[in-house]
């Protein structure tokens, strides 16, 4: 679930997810919230509680656009995150740009270090899906799994794909 800085920063954060992670029965560790680097430039420490408060409700954490913002690592090291998304932009261009290529690579290799893992946002060809499994990376997303569908849709397509409790 994607989080815009401003819903980031909301006060009742925290109990609308416990309120709905009671409500739709989530277990812990199926649910990720997708935090961009700009929600987490201020208010620090107000920001390392929240997100420890959403870790403790057995809610992954992952950092979306990685790279694109202000891309301080210090946040890698002081965040509960246990993802890193890299952003369209690199990927689109792996293939065509080995400057792209040697970002992607370098974001694998980080997270490697630091036990995270990576996703990569954009994939829309079968060229770069076998670049980043020959880099290693560990889940993909694009439309070349699945075009964007409707809210509405969401939830079938969910119970189409869900796994054996």
């Amino acid at each position: 679930v994607n989080l815009s800085p401003r819903q980031f920063h909301q006060k009742d954060l925290l109990p609308m997810i416990h309120d709905c992670i009671a409500r739709w029965d989530v277990r812990p560790g199926t649910l990720e919230l997708e935090i961009t680097e700009t929600a987490l430039v201020s208010r620090e420490k107000e920001v390392d509680i929240l997100m420890r408060g959403i870790r403790a409700l057995g809610v992954e954490l992952s950092i979306d656009d990685f790279g694109t913002g202000y891309s301080s690592l210090a946040y890698l090291k002081r965040f509960p995150v246990q993802r890193l998304k890299v952003d369209r932009a690199f990927v689109r261009d792996l293939g065509q740009d080995d400057d792209s290529a040697a970002i992607v690579h370098s974001v694998i290799s980080l997270a490697r270090n630091l036990k995270l893992q990576v996703v990569a946002e954009g994939v829309e060809t079968e060229e770069q899906l076998a670049m980043l499994r020959e880099m290693a990376c560990d889940e993909y997303q694009g439309f070349l799994f699945s075009p964007a569908v409707p809210a509405s849709d969401v939830v079938g397509l969910l119970e189409l794909n869900r796994a054996p409790v």
